[in-house]
């Protein structure tokens, strides 16, 4: 019987932030994109198949290839289903933003064009990657409820939530103009607190856990914008950011950097945070009479193992994406003094430097708001004992 009232607490204490944040990922889906260019309103998005390609209007130099590839394609879907017409494909000379089809492949066009009159204008924009993407997003989905259950719901929730939220809220917010700092700090923590309670439901070891890991991130914020100023790094280090200046926005790329490496460094810095809150607490179940400080020194145990390996992880997955440009320095013999000072490899150093201080610190932070919230109780109840 206690089991059971237990089992249902628990469940409600889940079940109401659940509703909520569904709730807020549908109001979310149905606010309309602020920033729409009037352009593709004028086309259609189409799947099409390529029927026949000719490419004689191709041209090579080298390992290269630029021109244009003409394509006979089937429209697939839309209002312009199973019109068959001519589409160009053109190359211009980039390996990395180039493709080329050929018959039976699937691709995404645009179409425009007079559908009475038989005149259309169809542009290949690329392959067509849709249906595995949300085949691989639909597997993942499936394997997390079956792993975790009702748990794995929620995770779900928390993850259709944080990817609206950057891209309903965020990012319109800082192209809009707003302060990048404070958006940035906003955001995290709203997603920090939506993402804790979806685990815990409304508990004290959401409070820990939440405290400890918007310390960390304040942390890293006050980190990267002493560090970056310091450093002298514009914030045009970030791909395809200087565009947006070429385009008419008026935005402080430097200062959207800076957001981006506290934002960039949350995600670990709340898991730190959950497992020393998650271990505190299993720790004082164990041991219902145990001192605020033993809980604490056992959280800071916990955390030195922990951090062990997550900051390694922002090691790897930041310079995971750098391979390419490290093959060629080494293919060049550049030395190594001259590649550290290199102002988008600094970037990269303070992203990992200043989001592993936060792993560091968010451990013992944790640990203390953990112990004292969680053991408060249990200290009481001892004394009442004896």
């Amino acid at each position: 019987m206690i089991r059971k009232y237990y089992i249902k607490c628990v469940a409600s204490k889940s079940f109401i932030p659940s509703v909520v944040v569904l709730l807020s990922v549908l109001v979310l889906i149905m606010i309309p994109d602020r920033f729409v260019n009037p352009v593709y309103k004028q086309f259609e998005t189409s799947k099409a198949r390529v029927i026949s390609v000719s490419n004689s209007g191709i041209h090579r130099a080298g390992i290269v290839a630029y021109g244009e590839q003409q394509c006979m394609v089937e429209l697939l879907d839309g209002s312009y289903q199973g019109t068959v017409a001519e589409a160009m494909n053109m190359l211009s000379g980039s390996l990395g933003t180039d493709k080329q089809y050929q018959a039976g492949d699937i691709a995404l066009v645009t179409v425009g064009g007079s559908q009475s009159e038989g005149v259309y204008k169809i542009s290949m924009v690329d392959h067509y990657r849709l249906n595995y993407q949300v085949f691989l997003v639909g597997a993942f989905m499936l394997l997390l409820i079956v792993l975790a259950g009702w748990i794995g719901v929620r995770a779900i929730l928390a993850f259709l939530f944080t990817v609206l939220c950057i891209w309903k809220m965020l990012i319109p917010l800082l192209l809009a103009g707003y302060q990048p700092i404070l958006c940035g700090l906003l955001i995290t923590a709203m997603l920090t607190t939506t993402i804790i309670i979806l685990v815990y439901g409304f508990d004290k070891r959401f409070i820990a856990a939440t405290m400890g890991s918007l310390l960390g991130t304040g942390l890293t914020a006050l980190l990267a914008i002493i560090f970056v100023k310091m450093s002298k790094i514009h914030g045009a280090v970030m791909d395809y950011s200087e565009s947006l200046l070429y385009t008419g926005f008026q935005l402080n790329l430097t200062e959207i950097f800076i957001a981006s490496i506290f934002i960039a460094s949350s995600g670990a810095v709340m898991d730190v945070a959950v497992d020393i809150t998650s271990a505190v607490y299993e720790v004082i179940e164990a041991n219902p009479a145990i001192s605020k400080a033993a809980a604490i020194k056992a959280g800071l145990n916990v955390g030195r193992t922990v951090i062990g390996t997550m900051s390694t992880t922002l090691l790897l997955a930041y310079s995971g994406g750098y391979i390419g440009l490290l093959m060629v320095f080494v293919a060049q013999g550049t030395p190594v003094m001259n590649i550290l000072n290199l102002n988008y490899i600094s970037a990269e150093i303070l992203n990992t430097m200043i989001g592993s201080f936060g792993l560091i610190t968010v451990a013992p932070f944790t640990a203390v708001t953990s112990a004292t919230l969680l053991a408060r109780k249990n200290d009481s109840a001892a004394k009442a004992s004896v």
